[in-house]
Formats: C-alpha cells, sequence, structure tokens
C-alpha cells in the first residue's frame, strides 16, 4: 500500500526540486548555457550567449551600489 503525499509537502518538495535545478544552471558558464540552451530553439548558441550576457550586464547595472566607507562620508 503507498501512503499519500499532502499537497503542501508535494509542492515543498518539488520547490525544493525546482530551486536546486535553477542554482546548478545559474552557475554554468555563459557560454555552456547558451549552447545547452540553443538545443531544439531556433536561435543559435552564439545568439543566446549574447542575450545571456546582455541580461548579466543589465542586471549588474542595476544592483544598489555598496554603501561608501564612513571616510569617503567625511570627505
Amino acid at each position: 500500500m503507498s501512503a499519500i503525499t499532502p499537497r503542501e509537502r508535494a509542492f515543498a518538495e518539488a520547490r525544493a526540486v525546482l530551486d536546486q535545478a535553477r542554482t546548478r544552471r545559474d552557475r554554468l558558464p555563459i557560454h555552456l548555457a547558451a549552447e545547452q540552451a540553443a538545443v531544439g530553439s531556433f536561435r543559435s548558441a552564439d545568439e543566446i550567449e549574447l542575450i545571456l550576457r546582455r541580461l548579466h550586464r543589465t542586471a549588474r547595472n542595476e544592483q544598489c551600489p555598496a554603501p561608501a566607507a564612513p571616510a569617503a562620508i567625511a570627505a
């Protein structure tokens, strides 16, 4: 006899699996991620790599700047 998994637990376990997969994907070098994304796509790996690099650059520019050091504030 199999046990029934409560819905909340099933959702939590599925979310954990997706989070792990997303973390692995985000750690890939951009070129490798582009090659994998190009499989079955109408875009080439080079196009996808350019898109990924543009998205990374935009995200980096939109991050809040680090607070200035106290010595810089006093100057």
